[in-house]
């Protein structure tokens, strides 16, 4: 890179008197952060300035983000992030009327990055503070509030990698994937939870959705929910050595609720580690239209896990459930071994309209944390007879992804 000429910006708001600066030299911008009020004026300035070919360095500091950021068109950027990016958490209702719509299930991001060759690195240094607390709060348990913000959302993207962040207290889902292409995501950590009366609700660590080819590695996370989601026209995702702490951990869907056939395609969840979570190696749909096909679930360690084995076609309105016309199929677990919560290793209640089959299980350990056999429960799996583990019941229509206790 050619360096010909250095332009110093000073910026200021109406809210600070401390100058903000970035620095361009040629094709890298170097911005410094102010460390009060509004830093998000000298960040977007320095994504304009340096949008195609060039790098951006965040030097360490904190930046304070009061506003939504959209840098969808950039094109071989390098960005270095060595500080700490805390979003405001005074000023909800400007985030809940400006967030921008991600079009799946009416939801919104603070934060969009899109364009081809991105590489977003924090090198084990950058911090994203979403004060999530607050939005637990205003949340009081519900589901997906209007307005509330996913942190990072990859938008509309080619060839991108993602390296070396950590998060805490994310507002919403931590990442989410969607209609790009060939994203990688490698060393990251992740923690969020409530210390209040309500909980922490839809904060997954990540959640792709039309996109293809994304590689997940070297992941911890801490989320209260869906750990790594993979979730409709996904293809191509592997994802390996995860340790989920209080969540779903690995998870197709949920799909099967959109207008068109829902459909997810090769996945491979590998090396993962689930602690006290909801569950373990589990598949999610609505009694829909589309596919799920060729997923393996390889090398769990799981540990004091609710019901670490789930199926279902009808997933949270538990009705329709034999009439979903979306087939789970080509589906195997393999060296999955630790210990169930209660007597249940595995709920697998599939559509009798459209039963999975090709399931294979191989290797399969899971005992009771009280000791005791683990029911396998199943429904509706054509190859159940020789897929490689013996039903021990029936599994009902509506059988809960959650157990109170034994069964």
């Amino acid at each position: 890179m050619k360096f010909h000429r250095i332009l110093t910006l000073l910026l200021s708001t109406a809210w600070q008197h401390a100058a903000a600066e970035v620095v361009q030299s040629g094709s890298t911008c170097t911005v410094t952060p102010t460390g009060t009020n509004d830093d998000t004026p000298q960040i977007k300035k320095a994504f304009s300035q340096c949008a195609k070919d060039s790098q951006i360095i965040f030097q360490e500091g904190t930046y304070n983000i009061r506003q939504v950021m959209e840098f969808t068109n950039l094109k071989n950027v390098s960005i270095d992030i060595y500080g700490k990016w805390v979003w405001s958490a005074d000023n909800l209702q400007y985030w809940i009327a400006n967030t921008l719509p991600v079009t799946y299930a009416s939801l919104y991001t603070g934060w969009k990055l899109g364009g081809s060759d991105i590489a977003l690195r924090g090198h084990g240094k950058a911090l994203f503070d979403g004060n999530g607390q607050v939005w637990m709060d205003e949340n009081r348990n519900g589901s997906n509030r209007k307005g509330r913000p996913i942190n990072l959302t990859i938008w509309r993207a080619t060839n991108v990698l993602v390296d070396g962040i950590t998060w805490r207290q994310s507002q919403f889902w931590h990442t989410f994937v969607a209609y790009s292409k060939n994203v990688t995501m490698t060393n990251l950590d992740m923690r969020t939870r409530s210390n209040s009366q309500w909980s922490a609700v839809n904060t997954d660590g990540i959640d792709t959705w039309n996109s293809e080819d994304v590689t997940l590695r070297n992941w911890t996370v801490e989320c209260y929910d869906d750990c790594i989601s993979v979730k409709a026209n996904s293809k191509n995702i592997d994802v390996r050595n995860v340790t989920c702490y209080e969540s779903g951990c690995a998870v197709i869907g949920s799909l099967g609720n959109g207008n068109g056939p829902d459909t997810v395609d090769n996945v491979l969840f590998q090396d993962f580690k689930c602690n006290h979570s909801s569950n373990a190696a589990w598949i999610k749909t609505y009694p829909g239209q589309g596919h799920v096909r060729n997923v393996t679930f390889r090398n769990f360690e799981i540990s004091d896990v609710d019901q670490p084995i789930y199926v279902t076609s009808c997933i949270y309105s538990n009705s329709g459930c034999d009439g979903s016309r979306l087939p789970i199929e080509d589906i195997t677990w393999e060296n999955i071994k630790g210990t169930s919560r209660y007597n249940v290793a595995a709920g697998m209640h599939c559509s009798s309209a459209a039963p999975c089959k090709n399931f294979t299980f191989k290797d399969i350990d899971i005992k009771p944390r009280a000791g005791g056999t683990a029911k396998v429960l199943c429904a509706n799996i054509r190859n159940q007879a020789d897929m490689g583990w013996a039903c021990t019941g029936t599994c009902p229509s509506g059988w809960p992804q959650q157990l109170k206790g034994n069964r």
